[in-house]
């Protein structure tokens, strides 16, 4: 049995039309954790997981992000699997990332941390990436 290609949900991303509105709604009111923030993003914490609740202003969708070992590897095992890709590998801030389609017309998100995670200052604002 092969190993399997998705590791984990890495984030789930919805779409906020004001990131300082979105932040009061899910961080104030709803208590969900500062992880890190940008001008059109902000990642928020889960209570019981590593996973990411991200309030995203630039996204025309809500989106879910699945944790690959390479987006690059994840591609190739999709198309040869069966599946179609979308949209080829590219660069993120963090790693790289994929849009690939099942047979069944479903569109899955597949990134990997290639190039680590973001470093923050003491208000959650990213400063850089880090291994």
């Amino acid at each position: 049995m092969r190993e399997p290609l998705i590791r984990k949900v890495d984030a789930v991303q919805v779409i906020v039309s004001d990131l300082e509105a979105g932040l009061t709604f899910y961080r104030d009111k709803l208590g969900h954790e500062l992880v890190w923030r940008t001008k059109s993003a902000a990642g928020l914490a889960m209570a019981d997981s590593d996973s990411e609740l991200v309030i995203q202003t630039a996204l025309h969708a809500p989106e879910t992000d699945l944790l690959v070992e390479s987006a690059n590897d994840a591609a190739t095992r999709f198309i040869e699997a069966g599946g179609k890709v979308v949209a080829p590998p590219a660069d993120i801030a963090v790693g790289r990332v994929t849009v690939v389609e099942d047979p069944w017309g479903n569109r899955l998100v597949l990134v990997d941390l290639s190039k680590g995670t973001f470093d923050t200052d003491e208000e959650g604002n990213v400063t850089g990436v880090s291994q």
